[in-house]
């Protein structure tokens, strides 16, 4: 038999990717404990509908405010302590909160303020960590790589953490952020151990480099836009958000309302989700060595589609969950594709910029499409929301069908001169 660690973490991706994949779990675990503790604690300081809404959207704004100068500050430093810096801040502001819960000298203007803290520093470390795998495995392998850390995503932050945050908030409102601050930190302790090659920019250039951040976001950009495969990609990731976020934007409601299901119930919801994601990523390497990433990517954003065509449909949770079911195994498969993808064509001094453009216009889909969402659904009823998602869904990939085997099978540049 194969050893675990042989099969989570194959010998040739090197020890580095090791230390980077046991950062990454024990990053998300913390992270998924305060998937469940944020909002209970959130809860636990006001019941005003507008400021529990605010919290949701000021744990997004860093992503629109930062994303593009986190993508220009990985492309000039050491990403590798960039990340450490990044994470060792979130470790501190946690602290500082689990400090103030315990000695009673919390509000809710405090709880915001942590939340945007802990936002930006999300920004720059979640844009940082995706240059590095690029940088510590082959290009063959960075599906596999991919559905590791994606895999590992879906145990720990999404299964794992939520019951364990809501558990120790139950027990002490203090202890899931102690928690999720030593979870962080033995993440910064991991990921010290990486050792990556040289990239970026020659020191010597880095001090002209301060005085020209927004000419090192309109490389950025420019280098995606002059790229049709990635920009391609990057407009689909963002369209295909607008008609998810719109849909699910009113998921609690839909699944109350219109499936009967209550509290419970909707739990059940992310759990399939989060288990048909497990099922996609212990069958990626399968996928990837029988199925062209071009039917991949097509036979995924297919089902995203019709799961928005049933959703509107259906009446029913036994027909609703299975559907849940394969949409999160499409999600994940889809994720771990598309970001190997992006990582293959995208030269290693301009990963921060090219990916902070493409995380930011992810970001910036969800936002507008759950304003949408809203909008629409209160004009239309829970159900509107999804028929939205799936006749812009369809649109979207009537157009684009062509492309996607171009986007599959694209080659690196060369960095401009």
């Amino acid at each position: 038999m194969i050893p675990l660690t042989e099969a989570l973490a194959p010998r040739r991706l090197g020890s580095s990717f090791r230390w980077l994949l046991g950062s990454s779990w024990s990053s998300n675990l913390g992270d998924g404990i305060l998937v469940a503790a944020g909002p209970l604690l959130v809860a636990s300081q006001t019941r005003d509908p507008l400021l529990v809404a605010l919290a949701a959207l000021l744990q997004r704004l860093p992503w629109l405010v930062f994303g593009l100068y986190a993508g220009v500050v990985a492309d000039r430093v050491d990403r590798r302590r960039l990340v450490m810096v990044a994470d060792a801040f979130r470790t501190v502001v946690v602290l500082l909160l689990a400090a103030s819960l315990v000695t009673h000298h919390i509000n809710i203007a405090a709880v915001l303020g942590v939340l945007v803290l802990l936002g930006t520093a999300e920004t720059f470390a979640d844009t940082t960590s995706e240059t590095l795998m690029p940088m510590l495995v082959e290009k063959r392998d960075l599906g596999t790589a991919n559905a590791r850390l994606y895999g590992g995503f879906i145990i720990v932050n999404q299964l794992a953490g939520p019951p364990v945050g809501a558990a120790l908030f139950a027990a002490g409102m203090a202890l899931p952020f102690l928690v999720q601050a030593l979870c962080v930190a033995a993440g910064v302790v991991l990921v010290s151990r990486v050792r990556l090659p040289a990239h970026g920019r020659q020191p010597g250039a880095r001090g002209a480099a301060r005085g020209r951040t927004l000419a090192d976001i309109r490389e950025g950009w420019r280098w995606l836009w002059r790229h049709p495969p990635v920009r391609t990609l990057a407009i689909t990731i963002f369209s295909f958000n607008l008609t998810f976020g719109a849909a699910w934007s009113v998921l609690v409601l839909y699944a109350q309302d219109r499936l009967g299901m209550g509290a419970i119930g909707f739990g059940a919801i992310t759990t399939a989700s989060a288990l048909g994601g497990l099922v996609g990523t212990a069958a990626y390497g399968w996928l990837e060595r029988h199925v062209t990433l071009a039917n991949i990517m097509r036979g995924g954003l297919v089902i995203e589609t019709l799961t928005h065509l049933v959703l509107a449909l259906t009446t029913t949770p036994w027909v609703a969950m299975p559907v849940f079911f394969v949409f999160g195994a499409h999600a994940f498969v889809w994720g771990t594709t598309s970001t190997s993808v992006r990582q293959r064509a995208v030269p290693t001094d301009f990963q921060g910029r090219v990916g902070s453009v493409y995380m930011t216009g992810n970001v910036a889909g969800l936002v507008v499409g759950t304003a949408l969402g809203g909008l629409v659904a209160q004009h239309w009823g829970l159900t509107a929301p999804f028929w939205f998602g799936f006749v812009g869904s369809a649109v979207i990939l009537a157009l684009i069908w062509r492309s996607l085997t171009q986007i599959a099978h694209v080659e690196p540049l060369a960095s401009p001169a």
